[in-house]
């Protein structure tokens, strides 16, 4: 599974919308940053009390990119 495909089954499993999750890859000069976007009634959901959910989902989809040697970066969108 690719790290775009994790962040997004991780947080079509948080939301109540699932098929307003969508994930924009972009490419940058030494990392590849992951645009995570929900709808707005499910932005506390994935974000979680004092930003505990998104540190998690940042963590898997770090140490998922680690194992490939590679350098991410995980942003929500608001």
């Amino acid at each position: 599974m690719s790290i775009e495909g994790l962040i997004e089954k991780v947080a079509r499993g948080l939301v109540d919308d699932p098929d307003a999750v969508g994930v924009e890859v972009i490419d940058e000069d030494r990392e590849t940053v992951y645009e995570l976007a929900v709808a707005p009634d499910d932005l506390g959901r994935v974000i979680g009390r004092q930003g505990r959910t998104a540190n998690a989902i940042r963590t898997v989809a770090i140490a998922a990119a680690k194992k490939h040697g590679d350098r991410i970066q995980v942003e929500i969108l608001d």
